[in-house]
C-alpha cells in the first residue's frame, strides 16, 4: 500500500476517442512519489457514466480527485460548442458521490483556470503542467500540511479563488517582478518532469488503456517538450503551458515511444506545441530512434509510424532526412497564411519579429515530398485586417503548393490570455463592443473587460466564456472587413455565410477532394470539426490509423463503407 490513494477522472465523452495522456503523466509523478493512483476514463461510458461512477465510489475512498479538462469546447468557429456544462454535471456527481478535494487541471482548464475553479465549484486547480504540482498537493493532504504552501496552487477560499506564489526559481520572480494575478505568461519549466519516462500501460485496471484508445482513434500523443517561447496572437499555449521550452531527456523520450511501439501502438503523434520549433532538440530526438532502429532490426521503432505539428520554419534538409529515417510518414504545417504584413503581427517570437515567410512553406513542402512524407498545410483566415483579397491571395498560393492536404479555416475562438484576446478586450474597455467580435447565442453586442478593469481573473476570464447571466457565449473573431453585409457585421450573433461561400469558391470543386473547408448545416457533409465527425469516427471503426487528413482524399468511398458495414448513417443531404 502507498501513502493514498489519487483518483484520476477522465470527463472527455468526445469521439474519436484521444488518450488522455496528462492522466499517464500524473499517474508517473504520483506513483514515484508513492501514492495509489486509479484512473476513471468516462470516454468509453458515454451512456452509463453515471452508474459507473457510483459503483467506483461505492468501493473506494480517494484521499484526492484530478479532474483533467483537455478541451472548454470545440474551438471551432461555426459551432461554438461548449464541454464544460457536460464536465460540470460530471463534477457535481463526483462531488456527491465523495468527500474528498477535487483538483482541476489540463490544457483547457489552464486556458481560464480561475473562471473554472469558480464555475466547477472545486477545491483546487492547476494552470500549466501539473504532474508537480499534484504530487506536492497530495503530500500535503496525507500530511496534514497547509495547502498554501503548495506553489503555483489555485486555492477556492473563502477570499475567492487565490494562486499561491510560484517558486523563486521562477526567472520572474528572480528579477523582482510580482507574479501576475493570473499567473499569465509564466515560465513554467520548473513544474515539468524533464527527466523520467511518462509510464504508458494498455490493458491495466483503473489505468488509461493506450492499445484501446488507439484501437478507437488511431493515434498515440508524444510530449518532446513543454511550453513555447513564441507568441502567436491566436494561441494560449505560451500562456497555459509556459513561456520557456521544458525540454524532455531525450532517451527518456523515446523509450516511451517505444514502449508505445512495443504494444503495438505503431502510430504517434507529437503533442509539442510545435516540434521544430527547438530543431536541436528535435533532431537529437530523431537521431536516437535511428540509432536505435539501426542498432536492433528487432527494435519496435522499426515499425514507427511518425507524425508531427510542425512551423514552416526552421526546417531543413537534414531535418527532413531524419524525419523520414525515423520512420515520419506526415507533417501537418501550420502556416496560416501568406500575406507577409498580416503575419507580422500575427505569427512572431517573444521579440515580436516574425520567422518565416511564404518561402518557407513551398521549402518544407517540396522536402517532405522528396522524402517520401505527406503534408497537410493550413490557412487561418480572419484575423485583423484580412479581406476578400487576402484570401484569395492565400488560397491560390496555398493550392498552388500541392501539398496533400490543405486546410482552411475561418474566425478564431478568443481566450482570456492569448495576445489577440487581451488587445480586444483593452480596445473594448468594457464600454464599447469591437467590430468582428461574434458568438452565436449571443443576445447582445458583446462588449470585454480588460483584466485591470474586472474585479479579478475570475470575472476577467468568465466573459469569454459567459455572457452577463451566466448563459453560454463563446467569444470568436472575424475581421469586420470580409465579405459580408452590413448587418451581419453588426449583429453580435451573425454567421459569416458570404465568406464561406466566398471560400468554397475560390476553390476549384475539381480540388474539393485535397481541401477541407468550413461549412454551415446544409452546404456539405464534410467539415474539419473532430468532435464526433462521422468521417473520422468511421475511420477509427473500420479500422485505420494515423492522422486522420492522411485519409481525407479517399473520404467518399470510406463513407460508403462505414455506410454498407452499418457504422455511420447517410450523410446525403
Amino acid at each position: 500500500m502507498g501513502r493514498g490513494l489519487v483518483l484520476l477522472v477522465n470527463p472527455n465523452k468526445v469521439h474519436p476517442p484521444i488518450a488522455p495522456y496528462a492522466l499517464d503523466v500524473l499517474t508517473t509523478s504520483l506513483e514515484a512519489a508513492d501514492f495509489d493512483v486509479e484512473v476513471v476514463d468516462l470516454t468509453f461510458h458515454r451512456e452509463d457514466w453515471k452508474s459507473y461512477l457510483c459503483e467506483y465510489f461505492a468501493a473506494r475512498s480517494p484521499l484526492l480527485v484530478g479532474v483533467t479538462i483537455r478541451n472548454t469546447d470545440t474551438v471551432y468557429a461555426f459551432e461554438q460548442r461548449p464541454f464544460i456544462g457536460e464536465h460540470k454535471e460530471i463534477i457535481t456527481e463526483i462531488r456527491r458521490l465523495t468527500e474528498a478535494p477535487i483538483v482541476g487541471g489540463g490544457i483547457g482548464f489552464s486556458s481560464m483556470p480561475f473562471a473554472l475553479v469558480d464555475y466547477f465549484g472545486i477545491d483546487f486547480g492547476v494552470k500549466g503542467p501539473g504532474e508537480q504540482i499534484i504530487c506536492d498537493l497530495a503530500d500535503a493532504l496525507v500530511t496534514g500540511r497547509d495547502t498554501g504552501t503548495v506553489s503555483g496552487l489555485l486555492r477556492n477560499t473563502g477570499e475567492g479563488v487565490t494562486r499561491v506564489p510560484p517558486p523563486a526559481l521562477n526567472p520572474a520572480v528572480r528579477r523582482g517582478a510580482p507574479p501576475l494575478p493570473g499567473g499569465q505568461f509564466e515560465d513554467r519549466v520548473w513544474q515539468v518532469d524533464r527527466a523520467g519516462t511518462y509510464r504508458r500501460r494498455s490493458g491495466s485496471p483503473h489505468k488509461v488503456d493506450n492499445l484501446l484508445y488507439y484501437q478507437r482513434g488511431g493515434l498515440a500523443g508524444i510530449l518532446t517538450k513543454n511550453g513555447c517561447t513564441y507568441r502567436c496572437s491566436h494561441c494560449v499555449e505560451p500562456d497555459a503551458k509556459g513561456t520557456r521550452f521544458g525540454r524532455r531527456d531525450v532517451a527518456a523520450v523515446v523509450d516511451e515511444m517505444q514502449s508505445l511501439a512495443a504494444q503495438g501502438i505503431l502510430d504517434q503523434h507529437t503533442t509539442d506545441s510545435e516540434f521544430n520549433l527547438s530543431i536541436s532538440h528535435a533532431k537529437s530526438l530523431l537521431r536516437e530512434i535511428v540509432r536505435r532502429k539501426h542498432a536492433d532490426p528487432g527494435n519496435p521503432l522499426n515499425a514507427l509510424r511518425l507524425w508531427v505539428y510542425c512551423q514552416p520554419s526552421p526546417f531543413d534538409e537534414e531535418f527532413a532526412r531524419l524525419l523520414a529515417a525515423a520512420g515520419c510518414r506526415g507533417v501537418n504545417v501550420g502556416s496560416d497564411h501568406v500575406r507577409q504584413e498580416m503575419l507580422r503581427g500575427w505569427k512572431v517570437t517573444e521579440k515580436g519579429t516574425t520567422y518565416y515567410s511564404f518561402a518557407d512553406t513551398e521549402n518544407l513542402v517540396r522536402l517532405c515530398h522528396a522524402n517520401g512524407m505527406m503534408t497537410m498545410v493550413e490557412a487561418l483566415f480572419g484575423m485583423p485586417g484580412e479581406t476578400p483579397q487576402t484570401m484569395r491571395e492565400c488560397v491560390e498560393a496555398f493550392m498552388a503548393l500541392d501539398a496533400t492536404v490543405t486546410g482552411f479555416s475561418l474566425g478564431l475562438r478568443l481566450f482570456p490570455y492569448t495576445p489577440l484576446g487581451i488587445a480586444i478586450a483593452e480596445q473594448c474597455d468594457g464600454v464599447r463592443t469591437v467590430p468582428g467580435l461574434q458568438s452565436n447565442t449571443a443576445t447582445e453586442p458583446i462588449v470585454l473587460k480588460p483584466l485591470a478593469r474586472c474585479s479579478g481573473p475570475v470575472e476577467y476570464e468568465r466573459q469569454f466564456m459567459f455572457d452577463a447571466s451566466g448563459n453560454f457565449r463563446l467569444v470568436c473573431y472575424f475581421s469586420p472587413d470580409l465579405l459580408e453585409d452590413a448587418e451581419t457585421v453588426d449583429d453580435p450573433s451573425g454567421l459569416r455565410r458570404r465568406s464561406v461561400e466566398l471560400l468554397w469558391d475560390l476553390v476549384d470543386p475539381g480540388d474539393h477532394h485535397r481541401v477541407m473547408l468550413p461549412t454551415l448545416a446544409g452546404m456539405s457533409e464534410h467539415d474539419n470539426n473532430y468532435a464526433d465527425n462521422p468521417f473520422l469516427t468511421s475511420l477509427s471503426g473500420l479500422g485505420y490509423t494515423g492522422a486522420f487528413w492522411a485519409h481525407w482524399r479517399d473520404r467518399e468511398a470510406i463513407l460508403r463503407r462505414a455506410q454498407e458495414v452499418g457504422m455511420a448513417e447517410s450523410t446525403e443531404n
